[in-house]
């Protein structure tokens, strides 16, 4: 298995875990390493060993406390080597196509987007590996967001790149369900160029820590909605 750690480490993955030590090494393990330079996973409050084998497999690994999406994938900023151009986000219970890093990244390295959204809706999807709660809740967030700032969305799924300088120019804050729709409602607003590109999504290794409770669906839909309204009232509808 080739290493990751290039130098320079224009590149960088960043993957939120918690309790994946049946996935991550699987993840790791498919992410092209003539793409991304480094990965940086972080740790949300792992009671198994999915630290241990990230390591083995690659990683650098910290350690965020605070449990939310949003807390994790700041740490993972914070960690950033000086010299990153490009960010690569995804989930580490291999539903996604690590692969597919090649796809997000490349129009960013043509200089043609700022920032890529795999969309899950517009690629193909193992039998089950959406649910319909997921579904219905991305088609009422994309569709608030259309009608509030003018752009179409199919998607809010987390596998997704940008370029580190329009990143800065988000602002980020949300640490937990809000992440994904505060980046893509400030991406409109900063006027990025932002591409969606078709990607595979295949059933979880394990539970979700979202829709696989009742209690993580609740909670990720009104934190999603409370976040698209507050933004509504306080953010200008027109792109910059």
């Amino acid at each position: 298995m080739i290493p990751f750690r290039h130098t320079p480490a224009t590149t960088v993955a960043i993957i939120p875990v918690l309790n994946e030590a049946k996935s991550i090494g699987k993840v790791l393990d498919d992410i092209p390493r003539d793409w991304v330079d480094r990965v940086i996973v972080v740790d949300n409050g792992s009671t198994d060993n999915s630290p241990e084998i990230a390591r083995a497999h690659g990683a650098e690994v910290y350690v965020e406390p605070e449990r939310g999406y949003g807390a994790a994938c700041l740490r993972g900023l914070a960690a950033l080597p000086e010299e990153t151009e490009y960010i690569v986000f995804l989930d580490g219970d291999y539903s996604d196509y690590p692969e597919e890093c090649a796809a997000l990244l490349t129009p960013l390295k043509n200089n043609e987007a700022d920032m890529t959204l795999g969309s899950r809706e517009q690629g193909t999807r193992e039998k089950g590996a959406l649910t319909p709660q997921a579904r219905f809740g991305n088609w009422l967030a994309t569709s608030l967001i259309s009608l509030r700032w003018g752009h179409s969305f199919t998607d809010l799924g987390p596998f997704r790149a940008i370029r580190r300088d329009a990143l800065d120019q988000l602002k980020m804050k949300d640490r937990n369900y809000g992440w994904t729709v505060e980046m893509q409602i400030k991406a409109v607003i900063e006027s990025l160029r932002i591409q969606e590109i078709p990607v595979r999504y295949r059933i979880r290794i394990g539970q979700s820590k979202v829709s696989g409770t009742i209690k993580g669906v609740i909670g990720a839909g009104t934190k999603i909605l409370w976040t698209i309204g507050r933004f509504a009232a306080t953010l200008p509808s027109n792109p910059r």
